[in-house]
């Protein structure tokens, strides 16, 4: 599969306002903080057009909680993910589906996800407890973005070149990112630190 970016765009903001309502609408007797979080969040940024959003419970035994109002307000519910991520609940809102095109509500472990799928992704949502050590990475990683031009164009030169080629799944073309992630993420974790020690 090719993976497709798009040169950043404004209106991604105006869809995650809409998406943060959409799902208080639903989480809302949790009071989630919500977050724009990966290169959709930051200006500027070539990106794949899938909006990252980061739901944050004031406990970490208050994710659960957040399935059954997501699933029926027409969130995907993947949860085969969370034997490797047992801190993240991950759900994918999808754009108008083609009548001939099913989902489950839930992707359990034995389901096959169809490549096909990432056309339609609109946005993924990542719910974990506000202020963890996972939620501030995330932070950490899009303000320091944010803030260093020069980490960001070589964020997008790298993935402008990865782009080219063609990979497995999108997972593949992410483990390929992970070098300039993890080196990235230990400068922002550093300066989050310095600007809000505990």
């Amino acid at each position: 599969m090719k993976i497709i970016l798009e040169k950043y765009n404004p209106e991604w903001t105006d869809i995650f306002s809409r998406l943060k309502e959409e799902i208080i609408s639903c989480t809302g007797f949790l009071n989630p903080v919500i977050e724009h979080i990966g290169s959709t969040s930051v200006y500027g940024l070539t990106s794949k057009p899938v909006i990252d959003i980061l739901a944050g419970v004031r406990d970490e035994s208050d994710i659960d909680k957040t399935i059954s109002p997501l699933v029926k307000n027409g969130f995907i519910y993947y949860e085969k993910y969370n034997s490797v991520m047992p801190y993240r609940r991950y759900f994918v809102k999808l754009k108008k589906l083609p009548d001939d095109f099913n989902m489950p509500e839930i992707i359990r472990d034995s389901d096959i996800v169809p490549p096909k799928i990432n056309i339609y992704k609109l946005a993924h949502i990542h719910v974990m407890k506000h202020n963890s050590f996972h939620w501030i990475r995330h932070i950490a990683f899009r303000d320091y973005l944010r803030k260093n031009e020069e980490a960001r164009d070589e964020y997008e030169n790298l993935k402008l070149n990865l782009c080219e080629q063609e990979w497995k799944s999108g997972s593949e073309f992410s483990a390929a990112k992970s070098d300039f992630i993890s080196k990235t993420e230990k400068a922002s974790f550093e300066l989050y630190r310095k600007n809000y020690p505990e």
